[in-house]
């Protein structure tokens, strides 16, 4: 099933669990819930992020110094569900977590934690046999991420393996706040919708209103992490969720649009 946005554009915030400690980064969660952000992306701590700019890898660094497992990601899921159950809630991961903890085992605890889908962003499309297999068993929608290098017959591929929304990366390289937004961020999505009537999320590199209201013009929502991450840095564990409260409702001026359906 797609995930359906409230607003247009939607907005996927991503976090990193354990960053800066597990009771601030649940505080933190709530608070970007209750400000505006549909989907949550819980980022899985990781002792190598090679896809991720300095901002992410700090992140995870700190997250893995105090500890924090793949099992930690699923309970605070769990207790988001409980919470707040409307959110969108979805495990952001590099694949060598899952695979310690077993592919079979942490889909039956991912969906028994209430886990809308999984993002894994090391695992292909051309490879994701049984992890496919493994998700659809226990009802999680597997996302994808799309490049714009990507020809047109691996975008559809992509598409026909994702649900719940596609990922549009706007750019190449790693995450990171941008000072523009990547004019390739638009073609890649037109290119996409001529294969999925799934919602699409651009992401990498969104830090400001005004490229939030620029994807709008052309996708279903915007991914922002390194610049909600980098405010959690900045703000420390007492101000952080304040912080990101504040960030994400000066996004839309701190007003919710009309809901609008997922195309």
């Amino acid at each position: 099933m797609p995930i359906r946005f409230a607003s247009k554009p939607g907005l996927v915030a991503y976090i990193t669990v354990g960053d800066p400690d597990l009771a601030t980064t649940h505080n933190i969660a709530i608070a970007a819930i209750d400000a505006g952000a549909d989907v949550l992306e819980l980022g899985v701590p990781f002792s190598d992020p090679l896809a991720d700019g300095p901002v992410i890898q700090r992140a995870s660094e700190r997250a893995v110094k105090n500890g924090t497992r793949l099992h930690d990601v699923l309970a605070l899921a769990a207790a988001l569900r409980l919470e707040r159950p409307q959110t969108g809630l979805i495990i952001f991961t590099y694949y060598n977590p899952v695979l310690r903890f077993g592919l079979e085992n942490f889909c039956a605890a991912a969906e028994q934690a209430g886990v809308d889908g999984v993002l894994v962003t090391d695992m292909i499309v051309e490879e994701a046999g049984d992890y496919l297999a493994a998700l659809h068993r226990h009802r999680l929608a597997p996302i994808f991420l799309a490049a714009p290098t990507s020809p047109d017959d691996r975008l559809e591929r992509i598409c026909a393996a994702s649900q719940g929304f596609v990922y549009a990366i706007s750019r190449l390289g790693i995450t990171g706040t941008r000072a523009s937004l990547e004019s390739d961020a638009e073609q890649l999505v037109r290119r996409l919708r001529r294969f999925t009537k799934l919602p699409i999320a651009v992401g990498f590199g969104i830090s400001n209103p005004e490229q939030f209201a620029a994807v709008g013009e052309f996708a279903d929502a915007a991914a922002i992490g390194s610049a909600l991450v980098a405010t959690i840095e900045q703000a420390g564990p007492k101000d952080a969720p304040s912080s990101i409260a504040r960030f994400i409702s000066g996004l839309r001026g701190g007003i919710r649009e009309p809901a609008v359906p997922a195309r």
